[in-house]
């Protein structure tokens, strides 16, 4: 039975491959590289969604990396379960058709209660007194002990936040390493990020990402060629291509300035009221969907958004099902950024009444997603003895708030989520077949299912 790896390197195009990444580039000339077109929003969790099912949102209903939940009047981002994903996936229809198929799935989204047969996925502990520890998830549940055993505990904060390194990636694939050697896979996932992150703080600034390109080429050649010599077929991949941006859009302030959103205040700090809102926006970087709690506004709406300096394009239902996201968890308006803008979730005018979450690393409970969490704030002075100070309360068993994330936007120089205009610019492929245009998002679940059919 022929067995594969796919490798998704976050971030990774053509216009990075080069002289920092030797090894990539060598693999990819003598395989066949060949561009993605990818999938609107081209976010971590629509795309993966769209690889493993050959679906677009429209029909496995993953409009973003999070979304307003309407039965719950709650805005949610980075949900774990797969059954969020309404459509089957590919390891789903491949166990029907051979009992002997398995699937591991390291790091890519949506992995917890699925029916692969090997799943580790980060799960941090959330202790009472509001401290929160790295942890991971896996099926089966053994497999938790024997990774962090043998590689140390995952490092969280090494994943996500202001401290990211290559060290979240690394312990990735070395957990590969080790699920392959005790439990050989027919089709392994494995989600390496590291380019993610100083792509987003700095955008394609090969004078700083260049120690990135050189770190992931490292991790990527030693990982490849164990799986080559394990007769192993090695597939590269990439969900998107991070532009450069200097327009942080704050489109909930505008909303918010036309009477539309609604809030509460609690200790004198503002809390974004979903439910009692006439029309708010779920920010995902260069998508917005907005929700319009009240049907006769959307017209409105429609017009407010439309003079907004760095909206491209608003998607109304003729233009979602243009893009295939007219799903009921699409926003009623979706808007697109232009090449140089991104979307902020903020909703609040002055800092001051911020929610004290705002300056923490938190994905739950931020109603956007937050790229701002990468960096830590410029303004604290000493910023290695404040963090410091912190960690040693949190040792103590003191409460803390490890508020060290910065409210200007404009530190952030990197995105994605539109569509770029430069092929150059799509994610990419790498395998032993060759095409001659680029493929659509859909076709990496065809291009799998017909290998592993062989």
């Amino acid at each position: 039975m022929k067995r594969i790896v796919v490798i998704n390197i976050v971030g990774l195009t053509k216009k990075l491959l080069g002289v920092h990444t030797p090894f990539l580039s060598a693999w990819a000339l003598k395989n066949n590289l060949t561009v993605i077109h990818p999938v609107l929003p081209a976010v971590t969790c629509s795309a993966q969604a769209t690889f493993l099912t050959g679906k677009y949102p429209k029909e496995h209903g993953i409009v973003a990396n999070g979304w307003y939940f309407k039965d719950e009047c709650e805005i949610k981002f980075w949900r774990q379960s797969n059954k969020l994903v309404q459509a089957k996936k590919i390891w789903d229809i491949l166990k029907e058709n051979n009992p002997a198929f398995t699937c591991a799935n390291l790091f890519w989204w949506y992995n917890m209660y699925s029916s692969v047969d090997y799943s580790v996925t980060p799960r941090p502990q959330y202790h009472a007194d509001g401290t929160k520890l790295p942890d991971i998830y896996t099926s089966p549940s053994a497999l938790r002990a024997t990774l962090q055993n043998k590689l140390g505990v995952f490092p969280l904060f090494d994943f996500w936040g202001p401290k990211t390194s290559l060290r979240s990636s690394q312990w990735i694939a070395d957990a590969a390493r080790i699920t392959e050697e005790t439990h050989s896979p027919t089709l392994t996932l494995v989600y390496l990020p590291h380019l993610d992150y100083n792509l987003q703080r700095h955008g394609n600034n090969f004078s700083i990402i260049q120690k990135d390109l050189i770190e992931i080429d490292a991790v990527c050649a030693g990982l490849i060629k164990f799986y080559e010599s394990r007769d192993v077929e090695v597939m590269i991949l990439s969900e998107y291509g991070i532009t450069d941006v200097q327009n942080p859009v704050h489109i909930n302030r505008i909303l918010r300035e036309h009477g539309l959103i609604s809030l509460r205040e609690e200790q004198g700090l503002e809390l974004l009221d979903a439910g009692a809102s006439a029309a708010f926006a779920v920010s995902d970087h260069q998508i917005a969907h907005v929700y319009v709690n009240d049907k006769n506004k959307i017209s409105a709406v429609r017009t407010i958004l439309e003079q907004i300096n760095g909206i491209e394009t608003i998607l109304d239902e003729k233009g979602k099902n243009l893009f295939h996201l007219h799903h009921e968890r699409a926003g009623d308006l979706i808007c697109v950024a232009d090449r140089n803008s991104w979307f902020t979730y903020y909703y609040w005018w002055d800092d001051n009444t911020a929610p004290d979450f705002a300056r923490t690393v938190d994905i739950h409970r931020k109603p956007g997603y937050d790229p701002a969490e990468l960096i830590l704030n410029p303004n604290i002075a000493l910023p290695l003895f404040t963090v410091g100070l912190k960690l040693l309360k949190k040792k103590l068993g003191f409460r803390y708030l490890m508020d060290v994330i910065p409210l200007d936007a404009s530190l952030v120089k990197g995105s994605h989520g539109r569509i770029p205009e430069d092929t150059n610019d799509f994610p990419i492929l790498v395998c032993n077949e060759k095409f001659e245009k680029p493929i659509d998002a859909t076709e990496i679940f065809s291009l799998l299912m017909a290998k592993l059919r062989k």
